[in-house]
């Protein structure tokens, strides 16, 4: 699915970062951030822009294709790692930031790839995260066009950040509605959950 949606004419969810990304990242000193499901890398590509060390992941070629060249374009440079977060493996306790914008996992894994991401991080190291919320799917099916998987399951409640992501301090955690506009597939009313959390 992921290789036919890059593989369209432009950008799926535009060149630009999210925008929750964008102001939480300014506010954290320049290190290495790892990026799971960058898709075609508007933001690992605005977090190099930033200062930071970037790998992006995700599973398709088309989007590290797309992802490569918008970084040529903004004269940074990524590394971009084609395949499934969980087959990969990373150093412990390597990085200092992980982003995950709409980075949403098959309701059997996401815990446990969750905790995964968790040891790759510095204590000290810090999340943002913003994903659906499982209140998104009524307001999906009311608008399809703000996009968002359509299975409950995959989607996000404040109560499982807080057991996935239990040895954090939370700067930030909010169950929110926004209205999207990126690319072609975020575009409406969502309903999200924002995550920052410091690693204890």
């Amino acid at each position: 699915m992921w290789d036919n949606r890059y593989k369209e004419q432009g950008h799926a969810y535009g060149k630009g970062p999210n925008l929750f990304f964008k102001e939480w990242l300014q506010k954290f000193e320049p290190g290495s951030i790892l990026m799971p499901a960058d898709g075609e890398g508007r933001n690992g590509v605005f977090a190099a822009q930033s200062g930071w060390d970037v790998t992006s992941l995700d599973l398709s070629t088309e989007g590290k294709a797309k992802a490569l060249e918008l970084a040529k374009e903004n004269h940074v440079t990524i590394d971009y790692i084609v395949g499934d977060l969980e087959q990969l493996q990373f150093e412990k306790e390597s990085f200092d930031a992980i982003g995950l914008v709409y980075a949403h996992f098959s309701a059997d894994k996401k815990s446990s790839l969750h905790r995964k991401l968790d040891s790759y991080l510095k204590p000290g190291g810090v999340i943002i995260l913003e994903a659906f919320s499982k209140k998104h799917l009524q307001l999906n099916s009311l608008d399809p066009k703000v996009g968002g998987p359509k299975d409950i399951d995959m989607l996000f409640s404040m109560e499982e950040i807080k057991v996935d992501f239990e040895n954090y301090d939370i700067l930030m955690l909010e169950e929110t509605e926004i209205l999207l506009e990126e690319g072609r597939y975020h575009i409406g009313k969502g309903a999200v959950v924002r995550f920052i959390g410091r690693k204890l």
